[in-house]
């Protein structure tokens, strides 16, 4: 018999050990080659584990397994015939025959429940406690109607008590509906994020200031080139092209926010890798934009895109993921007003974007209607200052106010590549 080991493989550099998320299989399948068998979560990211060869599979690990790469989890008879599907009915014959021994201890058990409204309905037959009478005389209500829970049925004060909530108009104590709960182990990926973030906390001086942002010339901008840019381009012309392009011109202008920290040492970086943050079906994923201050408008709406599609079908891949010098979040598609958004290490700041509000606003000495946006970036004050975080922004506030003189270099279509 010809049997496969399956062992983890190792999803990346520095990554020694996974958890298995969810079996995508059962003990005993028959499986394909390349078939996804298994989700598998490392600190990082959340992969698929492809069978490597055709044949039935054995299971050596459970869900929740916390396992090294290199480890087999399970195998794989590749000499196992594949089943036809004349043996499926087959399967389901052990279930037909289980099914009357399921249900003769339920037949058996038929008479309790029977009895169960009778001993529930235990109303008091004697006199409430001197307490329990006094509460049920103030609140107009009658001790026949009460279940007792003292001895022989008496009523209790706590019984009265219970009683008179919703004679007072609040919402019952012994109301019925569902108090279950469900108790779910995080993924490794959700508890390794979990630690960074606390870390952030704890090991930076950690500081955000705020700005806001006027975002009519974009939306004169989309609403005018939106089709000819789709028909041209085969993407979408969106907000984040405008704030890449404009978070990497102030990358540029101010180079300590475009740094890290590593022991006693500041190192700043001469190229913009910009974190975007995007929501997927494990939780939020910062793919990177790799040299973000060459792109064009395109460029960036491309890579985005690319990027955002690989994330939402579980394709992207650990090292697209690492090494960015920068992040942005884009919280206003959930509807956030304002936050302060968590430094993403071992990056000195991040820009988060918020929801867009037609505003009242002073204009020349007019009050206009505008749709503007408020903006907060966090920042490391070890190597950040004030000074850099605040003219940082406020170029960030030049580029979207003024897109087509300070990010388009005064021709919109020539930008745009129309």
């Amino acid at each position: 018999m010809s049997v496969l080991e399956m062992k983890v493989p190792s999803p990346g550099e520095s990554i020694t050990e996974v958890e298995i998320a969810t079996w995508l299989v059962k003990d005993g399948d028959y499986v394909e080659k390349d078939q996804p068998i298994a989700e598998v979560d490392s600190d990082k990211a959340t992969l698929e584990l492809p069978a490597e060869q055709s044949g039935v599979i054995t299971l050596k690990a459970e869900e929740g397994d916390v396992v090294q790469v290199g480890q087999v989890v399970c195998l794989i008879d590749m000499d196992a015939a594949k089943p036809e599907g004349a043996a499926a009915p087959a399967a389901e014959a052990p279930k037909q025959e289980e099914a009357p021994k399921a249900a003769e201890p339920v037949k058996q058990e038929a008479p309790k429940p029977a009895a169960q409204p009778a001993a529930a309905q235990t109303y008091a037959t004697g006199a409430p406690s001197p307490a329990a009478k006094k509460i049920l005389d103030e609140k107009g209500i009658d001790a026949g109607q009460v279940s007792g829970s003292g001895r022989d049925g008496r009523i209790t004060k706590t019984d009265a008590e219970l009683a008179a909530v919703p004679a007072m108009g609040g919402s019952s104590l012994t109301a019925t509906g569902s108090r279950s709960t469900t108790t779910t182990k995080l993924s490794v990926l959700r508890r390794k994020l979990a630690a960074r973030l606390v870390s952030v906390k704890n090991e930076t001086a950690m500081l955000t200031t705020f700005n806001e942002v006027d975002m009519s010339e974009i939306f004169r901008i989309r609403k005018q080139y939106k089709d000819e840019f789709a028909q041209k381009h085969g993407i979408g012309l969106g907000f984040m092209s405008f704030f890449t392009k404009a978070v990497t011109r102030a990358l540029q202008m101010y180079p300590d926010v475009n740094a890290s920290i590593d022991g006693d040492f500041k190192i700043n970086y001469d190229f913009c890798d910009i974190s975007i943050a995007v929501s997927g079906p494990k939780g939020l994923m910062v793919p990177v934009l790799r040299n973000a201050e060459g792109m064009s408008f395109r460029g960036v709406e491309a890579n985005i895109k690319n990027l955002a599609d690989r994330v939402r079908d579980g394709k992207i891949t650990v090292d697209e993921m690492t090494g960015g010098t920068f992040t942005i979040t884009n919280g206003g598609v959930f509807g956030s007003m304002l936050s302060t958004p968590i430094i993403n290490p071992p990056q000195s700041a991040i820009l988060g974007m918020h929801n867009i509000i037609q505003r009242p606003v002073a204009v020349d000495g007019q009050v206009v209607i505008r749709p503007m946006m408020y903006v907060a970036m966090s920042y490391d004050h070890r190597i950040i200052d004030g000074r850099e975080s605040v003219g940082f922004l406020v170029a960030v506030k030049e580029g979207i106010d003024n897109p087509v003189e300070v990010l388009m270099g005064g021709d919109e279509r020539k930008a745009l590549e129309l």
